[in-house]
């Protein structure tokens, strides 16, 4: 079954007390929506936070810093350091995007 199959949701009481008591709201399905787009907004400037972190530490965007890495022959590019930010910045991009779909994509 796919999430998009599921037309209904069962919660153990514990669980619709706690989004509840999160939320402040009495209908389960709309709590779930508040925690799951508070979580969606958390991480995102999660991801902002580590993304400007790289942007300092670099004094550019991931587009500059991809087509430096691309295009450039520099002994630095080819640190173990710089190859990892490389990978962990193109991961934050594309988790970013995934969230921010999901994000859409709730009600």
């Amino acid at each position: 079954m796919t999430l998009g199959d599921m037309s209904a949701l069962t919660l153990p009481k514990n669980t619709a007390r706690i989004l509840h008591d999160l939320t402040g709201e009495e209908r389960p399905d709309m709590a779930l929506r508040l925690v799951l787009q508070d979580s969606i907004e958390h991480r995102l400037a999660q991801i902002e936070n580590s993304q400007q972190e790289f942007r300092k530490k670099y004094g550019m965007s991931f587009d500059e810093y991809c087509q430096r890495w691309e295009t450039d022959d520099r002994d630095e590019d080819y640190s173990w350091e710089s190859e990892r930010d490389y990978l962990e910045w193109e991961a934050l991009i594309t988790r970013k995007r995934r969230l921010e779909a999901a994000s859409n994509w709730l009600p």
